[in-house]
């Protein structure tokens, strides 16, 4: 498939349909007794979703996704589009002022919701321009069921041939520095571009397996709403996870060659299997730590001598072997993505026989600039950047995106996106290096966002202003970049040091944030971050690093 003479997302979905088997399973979600979703089944129920869709609404309509991953949240997407709507997919773990300040901004016209409890978050903040609600299950409140939807009988089935590679395929929120989340505007060309650039990663490995995927980052997420136009292309089999709690049994089910995920899980993954490590004795523990000092070498590309390549073999038989087992015993890769990965946890679970690529990419880029590739891995770089996009350093060292996944803009945020694209060039806010041999390095960051172990991205200022508004605290710095949960730094007045005090406060205060945002734990100080002592810019804003650098070892010592 030509990808880059495709017009939409649409005509890259209709385009497989005619060529791949239509009986082949497509879509299928582990929940048990959920039915498997052929790719003509699929078909079907996008042209009756499209049809509804497309009585309500105009031509640029937005229409907001409120769901956990299942089948239907694709086929919502795709029928959305095909309809000349917008599709605007939204985190279920918004805080109630995120909910409130989305709708109001986008103003979608129809709302795709999937049960009562996530209805109930946004139900307090319907406006007028919404003109329907379709729900996948039955809600305490007048809707459209989509399963009454998919039983109408129609011999209309639309294939929207206007859309263009310039038009917005979706509006994706993003944290921004103000304290509201931005839109960030795709258009269908850039998200296409993408694909092209992943399929490049991919292809050698498609060769040898046919694709299946397990998806369990929301869809949402920039990644994993790309991702699923990947699937696309390769005619994969995709499997939906039940929860995070139950993905490596999931993982034994649906057997993925691919899995994409941000650094938490890979953490969690180094720590079980680090863990079990740990309680091996005698012969067992010896193997085991070969095992991981001769896949280092030779994922550093290190020559093994002749006995080395022998107790290697023994290794990949009895170590390697049996840990991709417990993983279905398919894997070909993992992709990491949404956060930095620690080297530490990338050659550990590389040379275990996990094979996992570190890539990079932001929201506003459709989402992702490079990644590692197979049999290549520099688990220090975050790889090549893609051949549908061009990366330079500016001279304070940002890294600068320029292409078609580049992002049309924030929604109803003009200022904003001249702040950030300038000449076309995105400006990331990260600041980087090129390689020898062109793999791009992630060095530091530029702008003031904290991006935890989830990939997820925080604005510490919105956090810290929400903390602020109550009267007995002063100040507050959020800490928890590349980290499991937020902790603090809480400035009060001395008489006010009551420890069990703040706590309680601290507990409300959270009870108004997402889970991402809210603060964990916290570390009372009574000195004031001011110009004076150099904690403060002549306009009043924190000097982060040189709070951090000041107050670092106590606020490690949080985690």
């Amino acid at each position: 498939m030509e990808v880059n003479k495709l017009n939409s997302l649409v005509e890259l979905f209709f385009e497989k349909l005619n060529k791949i088997d239509k009986e082949k399973p497509f879509l299928k979600w582990l929940k048990p007794n959920k039915s498997t979703y052929t790719w003509h089944q699929v078909s079907e129920k996008i042209f009756k979703l499209t049809n509804k869709i497309k009585s309500i609404i105009k031509e640029g309509d937005r229409c907001l996704i409120l769901s956990e991953n299942r089948p239907y949240w694709l086929m919502s997407d795709i029928a959305i589009m095909n309809a000349g709507g917008i599709s605007v997919p939204i985190f279920t773990t918004y805080s109630s002022n995120d909910y409130k300040y989305i709708l109001n901004d986008c103003k979608p016209t129809i709302i795709i919701v999937s049960n009562n409890d996530q209805f109930k978050k946004i139900k307090n903040f319907l406006n007028p321009e919404i003109k329907e609600i379709i729900s996948f299950e039955e809600l305490d409140h007048k809707s459209l069921l989509i399963d009454k939807i998919l039983k109408e009988e129609t011999d209309t089935k639309i294939i929207n041939k206007n859309l263009k590679r310039n038009m917005p395929a979706c509006i994706i929120y993003t944290s921004g520095t103000s304290g509201n989340p931005k839109g960030v505007v795709l258009s269908h060309g850039g998200i296409l571009a993408n694909c092209e650039g992943a399929m490049d990663l991919l292809q050698p490995l498609i060769k040898k397996k046919d694709p299946i995927f397990l998806t369990w980052l929301p869809l949402s997420h920039s990644y994993e709403h790309a991702v699923q136009f990947i699937q696309i292309i390769t005619g994969a089999k995709v499997f939906y996870a039940e929860s995070l709690e139950k993905l490596i049994s999931n993982m034994s089910t649906a057997k993925p060659t691919i899995m994409t995920a941000v650094p938490r899980f890979y953490q969690n993954l180094y720590n079980k299997i680090n863990s079990n490590f740990k309680k091996q004795t005698g012969i067992k523990k010896l193997l085991i730590n070969k095992t991981i000092d001769l896949g280092i070498k030779s994922l550093n590309k290190i020559n093994l001598k002749t006995h080395e390549k022998f107790v290697n073999f023994l290794c990949e038989v009895l170590v390697r072997k049996k840990i991709q087992k417990q993983f279905g015993g398919n894997l070909q890769t993992f992709v990491s993505g949404g956060g930095a990965l620690d080297k530490n946890i990338g050659e550990f679970l590389n040379a275990v026989g996990l094979p996992t690529l570190q890539g990079y990419g932001l929201t506003e880029t459709s989402p992702v600039v490079s990644c590692n590739l197979p049999g290549d891995i520099k688990v220090d770089t975050v790889g090549p950047p893609f051949k549908t996009n061009q990366v330079k350093i500016a001279q304070d060292g940002e890294i600068l995106v320029k292409g078609e996944n580049v992002m049309l803009g924030y929604w109803n945020k003009e200022k904003e996106t001249k702040e950030i694209i300038k000449n076309g060039w995105l400006h990331t806010g990260d600041i980087g290096e090129f390689e020898n041999n062109g793999y791009l390095k992630i060095t530091d960051r530029k702008k003031d966002i904290i991006v935890n172990l989830g990939g997820d991205n925080i604005s510490p200022s919105k956090v810290e202003n929400h903390f602020c508004n109550n009267e007995k605290i002063k100040q507050c710095l959020v800490y928890g970049d590349k980290k499991n949960y937020l902790v603090a730094l809480i400035v009060v007045d001395q008489k006010d040091k009551d420890n069990a005090t703040i706590r309680s406060i601290i507990e409300n205060l959270n009870k108004d944030l997402t889970i991402i945002e809210k603060i964990k734990k916290f570390i009372l100080i009574s000195e004031e971050f001011t110009i004076e002592n150099g904690l403060m810019t002549p306009t009043l804003k924190l000097k982060r690093k040189k709070i951090i650098e000041k107050y670092q070892q106590e606020l490690e010592k949080l985690y």
